[in-house]
């Protein structure tokens, strides 16, 4: 099952930041890659999808913005 990400989505990850928050906000996907940012310490991770896709708990929430 392959997981489509958007940025705006915040994603829930199975194992939480040293700064104690595993909600990360996809901000960049550029190529095979995915940039996260922290919701806590604003820290930036930059992750291939594949293991994006591994590491994410559940289902993601939607995207804030509205598509019409």
């Amino acid at each position: 099952l392959l997981r489509i990400f958007h940025i705006g989505d915040i994603l829930h990850l199975k194992k939480p930041h040293p700064c104690g928050s595993s909600e990360w906000e996809v901000v960049g996907l550029p190529g095979t890659d995915a940039t996260i940012k922290c919701l806590k310490c604003h820290r930036r991770v930059v992750l291939d999808r594949a293991v994006l896709e591994r590491r994410v708990k559940g289902p993601r929430d939607p995207s804030p913005d509205v598509r019409s």
